[in-house]
């Protein structure tokens, strides 16, 4: 019993030697493949730097006013008593907007109109009196001297009638200004008085602004370097064209005008004027778009922002994904000619799309990792997969 017992226990320490034999030799062998892994080089696109065109895409913030924009200003003083229309409303031009008290200027106009009454009478009397005496000059009753005196008299009362005449007018000119017409067909803006205020020519703001929107103008400012860009392309093809450089014609692409809820406007737009003077003080010169408006969606005061397209031709772009950035620097990974990692600094000088336009840092032919950033080191090797 004993021997069978002892045959036993060398039986199980012999099974057990083996099993921590086995275990060494696996965790050996996984020691050695996972070294043998990490030494391996990892397989990751790459992409080979060349020049292309890149249209890059500049936003600009921009004001929309109506093409025709007018302020409503009453010509004469008085008590604000009717208003026909409501803030918002469309208007057509020669429709009535406001009315002032007029009973004043109606005074002065009847006091005119009898004035040139008395013009009239005083002008008649002077005829009678110099057709009264001509007959007596002629035939020698009395002197010439009478019938120059009654002429003069005539020609005063005469020049009296027109003061009179003209002051009629002026009356009823300022009577018929006491009813606000629109001068143009738009849109009724705010409505700061009410019936019953006192208005005038002095007064500080306008009764109301009147805004013609089926055309609007979009003001918005670009920085010299964009500007000289479209300046020197200009130049470019009208020298090609053998056409003299107008800054006038400046042929700008098409605009985009994205709106204040982010959705693009239907319309593209174009710019059409430019200011004459870059402003010292920003280094921006102002510029105008226009659009067309007759679904009547933009309204003056609004803002927008304009995109406007440029063509950047033979520059280095790479993805964007292409590069990390550490601080306020931008890195890219580059490989040598033995396949091994090169972190290199670049400076970036647009976006085109999903790439970066490179100013410096990369040259044509070089080759940039695109992925795996994060599991590579400066001078890991890499087996480069081509993707352009």
């Amino acid at each position: 019993m004993n021997l069978k017992n002892s045959k036993l226990k060398q039986f199980a320490f012999l099974c057990t030697f083996l099993a921590a034999g086995i275990a060494l030799t696996n965790c050996s062998t996984g020691r050695s493949e996972e070294k043998e892994n990490n030494n391996k080089p990892l397989a990751l696109p790459v992409h080979t730097v060349d020049t292309s065109d890149a249209v890059t895409v500049k936003d600009y913030l921009g004001t929309i006013e109506g093409k025709v924009n007018v302020e409503v200003r009453p010509q004469v003083e008085g008590i604000l008593q009717e208003i026909y229309v409501d803030e918002g409303s469309f208007v057509q031009k020669g429709q009535k907007l406001f009315k002032i008290d007029a009973s004043a200027y109606q005074e002065v106009l009847n006091n005119m109109v009898a004035t040139q009454n008395v013009a009239k009478a005083k002008l008649e009397n002077a005829k009678l009196e110099v057709e009264r005496l001509r007959p007596l000059v002629e035939n020698d009753v009395i002197s010439d001297v009478r019938l120059q005196t009654a002429k003069s008299e005539y020609d005063v009362a005469m020049a009296s009638l027109d003061q009179a005449t003209a002051a009629v007018r002026s009356a009823q000119i300022n009577k018929e200004f006491t009813i606000l017409t629109a001068p143009v067909s738009g849109y009724i803006g705010r409505i700061p008085k009410r019936i019953g205020n006192l208005v005038g020519k002095g007064d500080s703001e306008p009764l109301t602004v009147l805004s013609d929107v089926q055309e609007v103008f979009v003001y918005f400012s670009m920085n010299e370097s964009d500007f000289l860009y479209f300046t020197k392309l200009k130049a470019k093809q009208d020298s090609a064209a053998g056409i003299k450089l107008s800054n006038n014609q400046l042929n700008f692409p098409e605009a985009t005008l994205i709106l204040a809820d982010g959705e693009e406007f239907v319309k593209k737009g174009r710019v059409d004027a430019i200011n004459g003077q870059v402003d010292r003080t920003t280094g921006a010169i102002s510029l105008r778009a226009s659009f067309s408006n007759t679904e009547n969606i933009l309204r003056n005061g609004s803002t927008g922002t304009l995109k406007i397209s440029e063509v950047k031709r033979g520059v280095i772009q790479i993805p964007q994904i292409a590069t990390s950035e550490l601080q306020d620097r931008t890195f890219v990974y580059v490989l040598n000619n033995n396949n091994k990692v090169e972190r290199r600094s670049i400076t970036i000088k647009g976006k085109s799309k999903d790439n970066y336009i490179v100013g410096s840092g990369l040259s044509r032919g070089d080759r940039v990792l695109l992925s795996g950033l994060d599991k590579i080191t400066d001078g890991s090797s890499v087996v480069p997969i081509q993707q352009n």
